[in-house]
């Protein structure tokens, strides 16, 4: 679904984030991006929808280079992928409900959009969303009242609402606590399985990564240092991503993956 040939991404300021990206993402992956701030997780996720061009290669989606879309092209291909962001991104002095309907405004008439009146099916697919992430019962609840991890399965919801073929997170659970982290990424999995949808996320928590993702992409300075299934993560794969070298030996080191490296 997802085709990365020979990608580099260079900023204005002659910053290159992604140098020599050469990676296939295939329908219904859960894949789970990490690596040190500022090595081009997010910049990655972003070329996918083109909330970043890319300055050589090529990006294909079901076959389609995403580099020659233009205008209409564009909106089209960001209404098939939804992008889901750490800050969430809702109208908090409104509803839940009206929160996931606003997936629907790109594509109303004129009219609707002036009166807010949505369609009856438009209504029953929010609200199905919204029972897919356990919060049917806090739809005519408004935003402000719930707790972050509420507030983050009400941005998934409405992604679900737009019936998405791909699902990008850019740090979706950094804002919350350890408890509600989990449940959230439990959504996703449960997602990407029950709806055979593919999950891009760029996560800085190593153990969430590798408990809930079934691949793993390692980006250090802008290169895929690793890429492989989350079970083939060990400390040396983590040193390798982290600080660039390569662990000798790793036998007499018990401590868990995570206690090495909770957080990047």
């Amino acid at each position: 679904m997802i085709e990365f040939i020979d990608v580099e991404k260079q900023y204005p300021n002659g910053l290159t984030a992604l140098k020599n990206i050469n990676v296939k993402i295939e329908q219904g992956e859960y894949v789970a991006i990490i690596g040190l701030s500022g090595a081009g997780k997010s910049t990655f996720i972003r070329c996918i929808n083109r909330m970043h061009g890319i300055t050589e290669g090529s990006i294909y989606i079901n076959g389609m280079d995403i580099r020659l879309l233009k205008g209409k092209g564009v909106r089209k291909l960001r209404r098939s992928i939804g992008m889901i962001f750490q800050s969430f991104n809702l109208v908090t002095r409104t509803t839940v409900l009206k929160n996931v309907l606003v997936s629907y405004v790109p594509d109303l008439p004129f009219w609707r959009k002036i009166t807010g009146i949505f369609t009856k099916e438009q209504k029953i697919n929010a609200l199905t969303a919204l029972d897919k992430v356990g919060i049917l019962d806090k739809a005519y609840v408004r935003v402000d009242q719930l707790s972050g991890g509420q507030q983050q399965r009400v941005a998934l919801a409405r992604t679900l609402a737009q019936a998405p073929q791909i699902i990008l997170a850019d740090e979706p659970v950094a804002s919350l606590d350890p408890v509600t982290a989990n449940l959230v990424m439990e959504d996703f999995r449960k997602i990407n399985k029950e709806l055979n949808m593919t999950v891009v996320m760029n996560i800085h928590h190593v153990e969430l990564a590798l408990t809930y993702a079934d691949r793993i992409i390692g980006i250090r300075s802008g290169e895929i240092v690793f890429d492989g299934n989350a079970s083939d993560v060990n400390d040396e794969v983590l040193s390798l991503i982290y600080s660039g070298q390569e662990v000798e030996d790793t036998s007499a080191n018990e401590s868990t993956i995570s206690e090495k490296n909770p957080v990047a």
